[in-house]
């Protein structure tokens, strides 16, 4: 490994020890798309003889393609939460005026 790969790795890991709390998907994307950027960056750049170079710049579009990827899961995952909490919402509405059908009922029974 290059000195430039494992400084990159070790900022990296900086951020990521210091975020004070679980990663988002776009964090998760984000560091998955470095690492793998600049992985085959490297790979690229030892092929030409400059693999810190090839790292660096495979690094930072992985980061950029992994955020993006990241957030639109992230979207997505929102998305279905907000679609759970108006199905939970509906269902306490149905079951609210099931009980009041049934109170109805009970008082014209008498």
């Amino acid at each position: 490994m290059t000195a430039t790969t494992l400084a990159l790795v070790f900022i990296a890991t900086i951020f990521w020890a210091c975020s004070g709390g679980p990663l988002t998907t776009r964090e998760k994307g984000a560091g998955i798309g470095a690492l793998g950027g600049a992985a085959a960056g490297g790979i690229i750049g030892a092929a030409t003889g400059h693999p810190g170079v090839g790292a660096a710049v495979g690094g930072a579009l992985g980061l950029g393609a992994g955020a993006l990827i990241g957030d639109q899961l992230q979207g997505q995952e929102v998305k279905q939460v907000d679609q759970q909490r108006q199905i939970d919402a509906n269902q306490a509405e149905l079951d609210r005026q099931q009980r009041e059908l049934d109170r109805l009922k009970q008082q014209r029974e008498y």
